[in-house]
């Protein structure tokens, strides 16, 4: 019996450096979001404005700041950085960000904290991803 091709979906072999900046966005939106929610968090907003939070000096601001630019920075670096230094860019990040995540949803358990656990388990399986991907980067033939 003979297949019929017309239903079929046209698919195309998506560049592992559109892949690699897709997953970095993702990465940052579940941040974002997250963050985001944790202002509906019961006394969250009072403990901004009495400055009674993890980030209360300008150095730990700073290196929060700095902490959230790299992946961001990594979305642009994944398009346009030749293949092998944005391999090893995204190995060594991707791990980073996984074990930091990891550590931030082993240590967020409270139940009005668990979309925040969900979200640092979420950003864990795709710095994961980003991980595995950058790792079995195709080779040219």
């Amino acid at each position: 019996m003979e297949e019929n091709n017309t239903n079929k979906l046209e698919d195309f072999k998506i560049n592992t450096k559109i892949k690699l900046a897709a997953l970095w966005t993702s990465v940052m939106f579940c941040y974002v979001y997250g963050d985001y929610f944790s202002l509906y968090v019961p006394k969250k907003v009072e403990d901004f404005i009495t400055g009674e939070t993890l980030l209360d000096s300008p150095v730990k601001l700073f290196l929060a700041a700095i902490l959230m630019a790299v992946p961001a920075l990594m979305i642009f670096a994944s398009v346009v950085l030749k293949p092998n230094i944005n391999r090893v860019l995204n190995i060594v990040f991707g791990i980073f960000y996984t074990a930091i995540m990891l550590l931030i949803a082993f240590t967020s358990i409270a139940p009005w904290w668990s979309f925040y656990v969900f979200f640092a388990l979420l950003e864990s399986i795709l710095t994961s991803v980003i991980f595995w991907t950058a790792l079995k980067w195709p080779k040219q033939i």
